[in-house]
């Protein structure tokens, strides 16, 4: 009856231990949390990752770059990158409907 007894009483103490131990790693976890917490947006993380640099002579669809006489098909509609007769400067390009 004595060894259950002393088993039992060494049981207790080390889970007591343990117990302890583990409420102390919360304590400090606890305490080295910011005071602060700022909700941001997922834009907020993603700005300047795979960002192509800015085209000086481009037109942009679905955030891409293209070249002037490019085409694209949007809702069955065809689209080309061409220049604007009516603009002056240096990125004078435009989507214009191919018929």
């Amino acid at each position: 009856m004595r060894r259950y007894s002393a088993l039992a009483w060494l049981i207790l103490a080390l889970s007591s231990g343990a117990v302890q131990a583990n409420s102390r790693y919360h304590q400090n976890e606890q305490s080295s949390s910011p005071d602060v917490v700022v909700d941001m947006p997922p834009e907020v993380w993603a700005q300047g990752q795979n960002r192509q640099p800015d085209c000086i002579r481009c037109c942009i669809f679905n955030n891409r770059n293209y070249s002037e006489g490019a085409v694209v098909k949007s809702e069955g509609v065809l689209l080309q990158c061409a220049r604007d007769e009516q603009s002056l400067g240096t990125n004078n390009l435009i989507w214009k409907i191919v018929k």
